[in-house]
């Protein structure tokens, strides 16, 4: 048997992906405003598999295994009572989890792809073509412009506007989620 490595974890692994899944669902289930929402989806029996998938698509998002296949968008849109403000709630705790068992680049890395989740799902779910994208939890995609410059601002709020004009693909890799990819 290896030994196991104790966070913080300087770099992503299998096992330290398994270890924020692990981690992060035993605090939403504990959370007051997400727990409800995954207990009513998913079973008690039905956890360890639910855990698994997860593992399978972090895996494939930050060390491109391709160990996922599913559809991401049609899973999130079968679950009652899932709405756009849990988004920032589950940031916040996957947040929290990565900072607490990574150092800062591959807690940096992890939230950056969770935000781009978090933007492509939100828009899948509740944007409305010809409405404005209200309501959403928008990452940055680059390093913010200097001081006096819009350049950051506007350049990502265009991108976010062309790709809410664009209806959701109705199937999409774990990484073109994650990249925020918004294919027709």
């Amino acid at each position: 048997m290896s030994a196991v490595t104790v966070p913080p974890f300087a770099s992503v692994t299998e096992e330290s992906i398994t270890l924020l899944i692990d981690r992060f669902y035993a605090a939403v289930r504990q959370d007051p405003i997400l727990a409800d929402v995954f207990e009513s989806t998913i079973a008690p029996e039905e956890w360890p598999e639910h855990l698994e998938t997860m593992q399978r698509f972090w895996s494939s998002v930050m060390l491109t295994s391709g160990r996922y296949s599913g559809n991401p968008v049609a899973v999130h849109r079968a679950v009652r009572g899932l709405e756009r403000p849990m988004f920032a709630r589950w940031l916040e705790l996957f947040e929290r989890t990565a900072g607490e068992l990574f150092t800062a680049e591959p807690a940096a890395l992890f939230v950056t792809k969770a935000q781009r989740i978090a933007t492509s799902l939100q828009l899948a779910l509740f944007h409305r073509l010809g409405a404005p994208p209200d309501g959403l939890t928008v990452a940055p995609r680059h390093p913010p412009a200097a001081k006096g410059s819009s350049q950051g601002v506007t350049s990502r709020h265009a991108v976010v506007a062309a790709d809410a004009r664009r209806p959701a693909a109705s199937a999409r890799s774990a990484q073109q989620v994650a990249d925020g990819v918004h294919t027709p």
